[in-house]
C-alpha cells in the first residue's frame, strides 16, 4: 500500500436532483486542507444538471449514475468503489468547513481504537436574501463524521429499505459491535436547510425512524436470550 493510499480519504456524495447545490459542496470537499483525497458522487437518477455538474470538475472527481434509488442505496454504490481507506459522506447540499477533513483525520489518526468521529454542526438558510445561521451544534449526521472503510465494510451497508434514517440505523448497528465514536468541540460541516431536504421531501416515510428504533430493539433482545 503506498503512502498516498494509506491516507486516502474517500467522500462518497450521493445526489439527487442537486444541480442547484452540487457545485458549492463538491467545492467544499476540494479546497479542504487535507489531502489526499477523492470525490465519487453517485447520481441517484437525477433529471437535472446534477451529473453534468459532477463530470466538469474532472479528477479527483469521479462520478456514477444509477437509476433512482435513494440516499442509502447511493451511499452504499460510492463505497463499493472507494479507494481509501477512511470514509465519508456528504449531502449534495451541505457544505464543509475548509478545516473539516483534516480536523478528522487527526482524530483517527491520533487514536487506533476509534472507529468514526464526527464534529459539530451549523444550520444555515437563505431567508429574504439574507443568510440566517444557527450556533454550532453536536449531532452525528453522516456530513459531519469521518469513519474507517473497514469498519463501514465490517457494519455492512446502508439499509436500502428506509427513505430517511438510514444513517441512524447503521450508528446504531456499529454501536452495538463496540464501535468507539468521539466527537469534536469544533464545527466541520454547514448543514444547508431549504424546502426540499430529504426529511421534508419525505415526509411521509418518517416511521422509518420508528423501525429503526424497534430493530435495534429487537436486536437487543436477541442478544439477550
Amino acid at each position: 500500500m503506498s503512502e498516498d493510499t494509506a491516507s486516502l480519504v474517500s467522500v462518497v456524495i450521493p445526489a439527487f436532483n442537486a444541480g442547484a447545490y452540487l457545485e458549492e459542496a463538491i467545492r467544499s470537499v476540494l479546497d479542504q486542507d487535507y489531502r489526499p483525497l477523492e470525490a465519487i458522487v453517485v447520481d441517484d437518477g437525477s433529471a437535472d444538471r446534477t451529473a453534468e455538474v459532477a463530470r466538469s470538475f474532472g479528477p479527483p472527481v469521479r462520478v456514477l449514475v444509477q437509476t433512482h434509488a435513494g440516499a442509502g442505496a447511493a451511499r452504499n454504490a460510492g463505497a463499493a468503489v472507494a479507494r481509501g481507506v477512511w470514509l465519508a459522506f456528504l449531502d449534495a447540499d451541505d457544505l464543509w468547513m475548509p478545516h473539516a477533513l483534516e480536523r478528522l483525520a487527526n482524530a483517527l489518526a491520533g487514536d487506533s481504537q476509534l472507529g468514526l468521529v464526527y464534529g459539530q454542526v451549523v444550520e444555515f438558510r437563505e431567508i429574504g436574501g439574507e443568510l440566517v445561521e444557527k450556533p454550532p451544534a453536536t449531532g452525528l449526521l453522516s456530513g459531519a463524521t469521518l469513519l474507517r472503510k473497514r469498519l463501514f465494510d465490517r457494519v455492512g451497508w446502508f439499509d436500502t429499505g428506509l427513505r430517511i434514517g438510514e444513517f441512524v440505523d447503521w450508528c446504531a448497528r456499529a454501536r452495538e459491535l463496540g464501535v468507539r465514536f468521539a466527537s469534536l468541540p469544533e464545527p466541520v460541516l454547514r448543514r444547508r436547510i431549504h424546502g426540499e431536504n430529504t426529511g421534508v421531501r419525505e415526509r411521509a416515510a418518517r416511521a422509518d425512524y420508528a423501525r429503526v428504533a424497534h430493530a435495534a430493539l429487537q436486536r437487543r433482545r436477541e442478544r439477550a436470550k
